[in-house]
């Protein structure tokens, strides 16, 4: 019995010991797993709400989405007449009736009393535009001025207390960023899409302009055909690009799509309503990207900045003791490591404003002062009635009224002509010269940087306000 009742008390206490144990090590270990799911989960979903605020767009669309315009180009060609018909049995008795052309696509309002900013290639041959704002009010818009180089046109219509958008600040814009394009896709009215900023400074090549300045940012953001002139903004709904195109081989979106960005198109819009003419700026320097073969060739050592090959005599660059062979990394503090990140910087600029440029030559940095300089190296600004004398011959741009009327993209106009080289050759009066030597002439600015590079022989293209075209063949 003792033995019995000896092993039976042995046997509870073991089960209580062991119960006891099981209780203190098993709960304990459980409790410790537990704890730094909860932590993680909650760490989670700390995480993720900023996050999820910025992918909320709908402040930024409302606020867009009414700024943006519609714009209708209309514009009339003469019916096409076969000239072999003409030659054969002579030109029809009947006067043909004009065929009116349609286009379409977008622009954005940046101010209350009806300022309107869109692409030129939307604009361009217009005789009449229309806009129509997301509430459907229909306007006529006139043209205030345009800059082929850039892509950029200035539009108004009469009225007030519109909605417009805030510029943003293109400089501020980091690759990775969220951003919405807004405009008129396929005639399909206020419409909203989202992607990312892919790319900044990006050349494509397409505006096929001298001195054309290409510096788009690069989206994912879907845009097509009716989409340019329409509005790329931030998360705040500020305009921080114009879209203006997109690479695509089948010419709907394939993935990218560009915008011209604000600090370019802000500027160009200044100068058209202050000056009536885009303020070029020039820093006077023959630049290249720095490549591998660059850099081997001319013994660099890193391939970030842009290589000055050479400088121009009288230039700016050259009076701020530049020299062939620097390699430029800032203008004053933003650092360039293209060509066209040093193009758009530059643009930003007017004639006669100062910059620091940083260099680097023989491995140290210097920083200069630089005046920048107009196309004929001085620091005046450019008056959009600014005339030029050549050769017994006095010459202005063509306004963009006169350029749309004509269908043409630009020109210089003979505003007035004397004895000289130019009369000699049979030119007239009133004559638009949209071409030198096979080059395209857009403006004032394009004319004197040909000739002040021309020797020999010249050819001139152009037509008269009747649409006669007619060539000139000369020598200087």
């Amino acid at each position: 019995m003792k033995k019995i009742l000896g092993l039976t008390i042995a046997a509870i206490l073991g089960g209580t010991v062991t119960l006891f144990g099981y209780l203190i090590f098993f709960n304990k270990e459980n409790t410790i797993q537990s704890e730094p799911i909860s932590v993680v989960s909650q760490n989670v979903s700390q995480t993720l709400l900023p996050y999820s605020s910025n992918l909320d767009f709908t402040f930024a669309a409302e606020k867009t989405v009414h700024a943006v315009v519609h714009v209708k180009v209309r514009s009339q060609y003469s019916e096409y007449e076969n000239p072999f018909y003409n030659f054969l049995f002579g030109k029809p008795n009947y006067q043909s009736e004009p065929i009116p052309i349609v286009s379409a696509g977008s622009g954005v309002i940046i101010s209350n009393d009806g300022y309107i900013v869109t692409n030129n290639h939307v604009i361009e041959g217009a005789d009449i535009l229309e806009v129509t704002l997301n509430d459907k009010r229909t306007f006529t818009a006139k043209v205030i001025g345009a800059d082929g180089t850039t892509d950029i046109a200035l539009l108004k219509i009469d009225g007030s207390s519109f909605p417009y958008l805030d510029w943003g600040n293109s400089d501020n814009l980091k690759v990775g960023e969220w951003v919405l394009a807004v405009g008129n896709p396929f005639n399909l009215a206020s419409t909203v899409t989202a992607g990312i900023v892919s790319a900044k400074a990006r050349s494509i090549n397409i505006l096929n302009k001298s001195a054309a300045i290409e510096a788009f940012i690069q989206t994912d953001a879907a845009v097509n055909p009716g989409n340019s002139g329409g509005a790329l903004v931030d998360t705040d709904g500020k305009l921080i690009g114009i879209n203006t195109a997109i690479a695509s081989p089948t010419g709907s979106f394939s993935g990218y799509s560009f915008a011209v960005p604000q600090k370019i198109a802000q500027k160009i819009v200044n100068d058209l309503l202050e000056f009536g003419a885009v303020q070029r700026a020039f820093i006077g320097v023959s630049i290249a990207d720095i490549t591998s073969p660059v850099a081997k060739q001319n013994g660099i050592t890193a391939t970030n900045g842009v290589y000055v090959s050479d400088v121009s005599e009288g230039g700016a660059a050259k009076d701020a003791g530049i020299k062939g062979g620097d390699v430029i990394l800032k203008i004053k503090d933003i650092p360039v490591n293209s060509t066209s990140e040093l193009q758009e910087q530059i643009g930003q600029y007017r004639p006669g404003d100062q910059i620091e440029v940083t260099v680097i030559r023989s491995g140290k940095e210097k920083t200069m002062l630089l005046t920048l300089r107009n196309i004929e190296g001085k620091t005046d600004v450019v008056k959009g009635d600014e005339t030029f004398d050549l050769h017994g011959a006095k010459f202005r741009t063509l306004t963009s009224i006169e350029a749309s009327k004509l269908r043409l993209k630009g020109g210089v106009l003979i505003v007035s002509i004397s004895e000289g080289k130019f009369k000699s050759a049979g030119i007239k009066e009133g004559f638009i010269i949209t071409s030198v030597n096979r080059k395209s002439i857009y403006d004032l600015q394009d004319f004197r940087l040909i000739f002040d590079n021309l020797q020999g022989g010249i050819y001139i293209e152009g037509i008269y306000p009747n649409g006669i075209s007619a060539y000139y063949a000369f020598g200087i």
